[in-house]
């Protein structure tokens, strides 16, 4: 017979944004002197069995068997077979006798009439003597131990889960050169267990794991939430990660999502950056994006789990309007962050190669001309990025240029409003 536990002690539960946690469960077990069987049951039903610890004084472990043999009509039904059974009709006939077979659409009964047939849309109730011989009704860990005394016992049971994942979700309200920020983190648990006033800690890093199995990390939250609540999360370094611990307990239920404030609202310098990267062919779009420094100076300064970006503007009746949303990486104190947010409606690129030359087997000459159009009321500055393969030299240009790797350059031309201008330069490539 199991020893049923009578008391939590604690739980502590650590989740990495990997689909994965780390249980510790500390309960109170009343030992009998010698060997004996314990029922740890509530444990996740996603958990992996062959790491599980278990640490207790003086309590030796001399096996261990995971039980997940779990209660359904169809494993019912299975155990009963050659046993007898009473079963109400919808009409309200009583049926008794020995269960021949079942599948999903009828139950074969021996009655001492003869052999009845009875489809499962017309049964309403199926009496059963009694539970089965190893079926449960919640996954359930069992051990063969050895106690060398007897009285409560303080026992820890560690295990690793599947399908319990966390991820970052921020908030960005911009105003001008700043947006007031903001960050949540949303758990979601579906282990198949309960949590109840569990200290939580969340690892934001790329832990690996020896499988190549696909994982399923679930669903997205969609929430918009603003305000200047103090956070609840500490956050500190660990090994080559970052670990977010909530301050107080909380409880976190299964198949249930859960976010906390973990970056209180504050004001960050951002830019606006215009962007027309030639890498995608015949496109005219120039992109938007939002750049900022997660730096002190700027307002931030923080370690930045990754997750998407909302960014909201206020329009002129005042009212919070989408404007657009990018995902963040794990992104380390004073790093750039850079979001795409959209692209512009009233800016226009085009890219054209004005002719290209053989100069040799291995070597071409190209000119290009990028043409960008500018509808609004006021100049811009368009970052225009041109990706050269091989071992290249510019020839000549219209506009100063940076290099910004090995095979990408970079024109910065203002460009005033209502009007267009031409960026043109000539290549030599070799390869």
């Amino acid at each position: 017979m199991g020893i049923i536990f009578y008391l939590i002690l604690s739980v502590r539960v650590t989740v990495y944004n990997s689909n994965l946690a780390l249980v510790k469960d500390t309960r109170d077990f009343n030992f009998k002197q010698g060997r004996q069987t314990i029922d740890f049951k509530e444990v996740a039903s996603y958990i992996d069995p062959t790491s599980v610890s278990f640490n207790s004084p003086d309590v030796e472990i001399l096996e261990q068997n995971y039980r997940y043999d779990l209660v359904n009509t169809a494993k019912l039904l299975e155990k009963y077979i050659d046993h007898d059974i009473t079963i109400v009709l919808k009409d309200g006939k009583l049926e008794e006798g020995k269960l021949l077979t079942s599948d999903e659409k009828n139950i074969i009964i021996l009655t001492s009439t003869g052999i009845k047939i009875l489809r499962l849309e017309e049964v309403v109730h199926t009496g059963l003597p009694e539970l089965p011989e190893g079926l449960i009704t919640k996954p359930t860990l069992n051990w063969l131990v050895n106690a060398k005394s007897s009285g409560e016992k303080k026992c820890e049971v560690s295990y690793l889960t599947d399908n319990i994942n966390w991820h970052a979700e921020y908030i960005g309200t911009l105003k001008n050169d700043e947006m007031d920020f903001s960050g949540w983190v949303t758990v979601d648990n579906k282990s198949g267990v309960t949590y109840k006033d569990a200290k939580l800690k969340l690892v934001a890093g790329d832990v690996h794991r020896a499988t190549s199995e696909a994982r399923n990390y679930g669903g997205k939250a969609e929430f918009a939430a603003y305000g200047t609540a103090a956070p609840r999360v500490e956050e500190r370094e660990f090994f080559e990660y970052h670990i977010y611990e909530l301050k107080d307990q909380t409880t976190i239920r299964n198949r249930e999502e859960k976010q906390i404030i973990f970056v209180p609202q504050t004001t960050v310098k951002t830019k606006t950056v215009y962007v027309f990267d030639n890498n995608r062919y015949g496109s005219k779009s120039i992109e938007v994006k939002l750049e900022f420094k997660n730096s002190e100076q700027d307002g931030l300064g923080i370690p930045l789990p990754k997750g998407k970006v909302r960014i909201y503007k206020e329009d002129k009746d005042r009212s919070l309007e989408f404007a657009g949303e990018d995902w963040v990486s794990h992104t380390p104190k004073d790093e750039k962050v850079s979001l795409y947010i959209g692209n512009a409606f009233d800016l226009a690129g085009e890219r054209k190669m004005l002719k290209e030359s053989r100069i040799t087997d291995r070597t071409t000459e190209k000119e290009i001309e990028i043409t960008l159009r500018n509808h609004k009321k006021s100049a811009v500055n368009i970052k225009v990025v041109e990706h050269i393969s091989g071992e290249w030299k510019i020839l000549s240009n219209s506009h100063k240029w940076e290099q910004k790797d090995a095979s990408t350059i970079e024109f910065y031309p203002s460009v005033d409003p209502n009007s267009e201008i031409k960026v043109n330069y000539k290549v030599r490539t070799s390869w």
